[in-house]
């Protein structure tokens, strides 16, 4: 009996990991969004499985399994909000400095926000449809996600909830255990909000063929320590921030006052750079050269596109992000450019 026991729950166990397998995806786009760590959504995607495969002899299909599955991340979310405050970027913490040369404010005790690896987001990943891969993207920008962590936590599932995944009012107060009313009005305010802190920006497809050129560039003049190249590539009212540290810059000018200013490369082949996604935007994985000749691991950075050039990089200093973007710790010189 028990042997026949262990077979029928191993068959159930299979059977769950099947049907929510195709979720896990938009269940950390969505935690992410929420949270605004990429850390912090990976252990929560882990908290809702757990959850889900606790709970699921008593899902009676009342609602759909993918509705069931957000209803339970977004309870884990608000339960995890409650302990934490926002994630902001430097950007939204003040102005930019006007003397690039001075010493950077480093805020190693703030919790920034981090990127979130297209990869482990579902970024793209089996959308047939065009239209919902530019939106699935699009959510999940870094200046969007930022925004969003000026809202209440209710505020933001619910804006969430409804604008991004298409859940219905009624569903949305179910998730919530409110009403309809009370929705429409979390999510009027919400929106209202959002106005007010996102930054006019217009929707950016996949990258052109020019843009695929900025990118080739980019690296180019990094890995050759080439500031008046960077010089060239970045829009007169770019933003270049740099977490752990609350400084921040715009203007071309300034941007690369703050790189000769602070980088500690100082001739090419210090750096070297491997190409990653991060929120539907093209990024970078940084490496800087060691004593031994190799590249360790350094920075990512996350860009935003116009058709001017680079008109937002935000570099994130913390290297615990690489194994999640796939990037090694460590490149050797026949794999560095």
């Amino acid at each position: 009996m028990t042997l026949v026991m262990e077979h029928v729950a191993d068959a159930a166990d299979r059977d769950f990991e099947r049907l929510v397998a195709p979720y896990r995806g938009e269940l950390y786009a969505h935690c992410y969004r929420m949270l605004g760590s990429a850390h912090d959504a990976e252990d929560q995607v882990q908290e809702i499985y757990l959850r889900a495969w606790k709970g699921y002899d008593r899902f009676e299909g009342r609602s759909s399994l993918r509705t069931w599955l957000h209803r339970i991340a977004t309870t884990v979310c608000l339960t995890a909000l409650d302990k934490r405050g926002r994630r902001p970027l430097p950007t939204g913490l003040g102005g930019p400095t006007d003397a690039p040369e001075g010493a950077l404010a480093d805020r190693p005790e703030v919790p920034w926000l981090e990127p979130m690896p297209d990869t482990l987001g579902g970024v793209g990943d089996g959308a047939d449809d065009p239209g919902t891969v530019v939106t699935t993207r699009e959510s999940v920008r870094l200046a969007l996600v930022a925004s969003l962590q000026y809202l209440q936590p209710r505020q933001r599932a619910v804006l969430i909830l409804r604008d991004v995944l298409r859940f219905s009012a009624a569903e949305v107060a179910q998730t919530l255990d409110t009403s309809v009313p009370a929705v429409n009005s979390l999510l009027q305010r919400a929106r209202a909000q959002l106005d007010r802190v996102t930054p006019d920006e217009e929707t950016v497809p996949e990258p052109r063929a020019d843009q695929l050129e900025t990118l080739t560039r980019y690296v180019c003049a990094f890995e050759a320590y080439d500031i008046s190249a960077l010089t060239e590539l970045f829009t007169a009212e770019a933003s270049f921030e740099m977490p752990p540290f609350a400084t921040w810059v715009r203007g071309a000018e300034h941007i690369v006052r703050l790189i000769a200013a602070h980088c500690p490369a100082s001739a090419p082949g210090d750096l070297a750079m491997e190409p990653t996604s991060a929120n539907g935007q093209p990024a970078f994985g940084m490496y800087m050269r060691a004593e031994d000749g190799g590249y360790r691991s350094f920075g990512l950075h996350v860009l935003e596109l116009s058709p001017e050039g680079v008109s937002r990089c935000a570099v994130f200093f913390d290297t615990s992000l690489f194994p999640l973007f796939g990037l090694p710790d460590a490149l050797d010189r026949s794999s560095a450019r």
